[in-house]
């Protein structure tokens, strides 16, 4: 048997000498990296990333300034802490934004591991993030109403105030020099926008959208965006549309839900 294992080892030499070599294509890990071994996952970061918030404990770790008192077979620095989880810390130190996916149920957890590895600044966008995610949950109330009087023009109400944000932005006056201001013919609140008078078309009183400045806008068009604006925010419409009476715009009252 051992003559027979000689002989083979002879035979592979002569055929290719590399192959009962140590792999030449073998690196060793750059010095500017760090593999970290999180609760049995394995994650590779530059150290400036693990270094980016002074204070924490991966920048401790990464600058050498807190010994690594634990490591795997592989020598890696292990972390007995929640492995899957630590992708989002890892993420959040490499782009600076909490990036949640949208089934995202471990706040609680994410946010003790924030703690944990001493970054404030990830628990606090945690927090914004739950605060966010509770304001989602509500169901939002949009109404579009239009008396067709002319007296009170069109009314947008919404209970988040973050589309009424989105209205907002979308208009400008054409007579105004500062592109930036909110036209003075509409009155404005967190969750209302009333147009104190009818906007005519002439020249002077005509509004336009901030991404088409070719586009005027009548009371009408200014109407039908805001329905735009309201469908592609996921807003649903629960009014009852007459079809004999054809557009939308001409609905005295339109209402959503979301």
């Amino acid at each position: 048997m051992e003559w027979n294992l000689r002989r083979m080892e002879s035979e592979l030499r002569q055929i290719n000498p590399d192959l009962l070599q140590p792999s030449k294509s073998f690196k060793k890990p750059s010095a500017g990296t760090v593999t970290l071994n999180v609760g049995g996952f394995l994650y590779a970061a530059h150290r400036s990333t693990l270094a980016r918030h002074q204070g924490s404990m991966l920048e401790e770790l990464a600058s050498g300034k807190k010994p690594v008192q634990h490591s795997d077979s592989m020598g890696n620095p292990f972390i007995d802490r929640d492995g899957p989880v630590f992708r989002h810390v890892l993420n959040f130190l490499r782009t600076g934004e909490l990036q949640l996916p949208d089934d995202f149920r471990e706040g609680g957890l994410l946010r003790r591991e924030a703690a944990f590895y001493r970054l404030d600044a990830l628990a606090a966008a945690v927090a914004d993030w739950e605060a966010q995610r509770t304001l989602r949950r509500e169901p939002a109330f949009l109404e579009v109403t239009d008396s067709h009087e002319r007296s009170q023009g069109l009314k947008v109400y919404c209970s988040d105030p973050g589309f009424i944000d989105k209205v907002k932005g979308r208009l400008v006056q054409i007579s105004k020099s500062r592109l930036d201001g909110f036209p003075e013919e509409f009155e404005v609140s967190s969750n209302v926008i009333q147009f104190r008078h009818f906007v005519k078309s002439e020249p002077g009183s005509r509004l336009v959208l901030k991404q088409d400045s070719t586009f005027l806008c009548t009371l009408e068009s200014l109407k039908l965006e805001t329905v735009m604006l309201a469908l592609r925010s996921d807003f649903k419409l629960i009014t009852s549309l007459d079809s004999s009476k054809g557009s939308v715009v001409v609905a005295e009252a339109l209402h959503f839900v979301k």
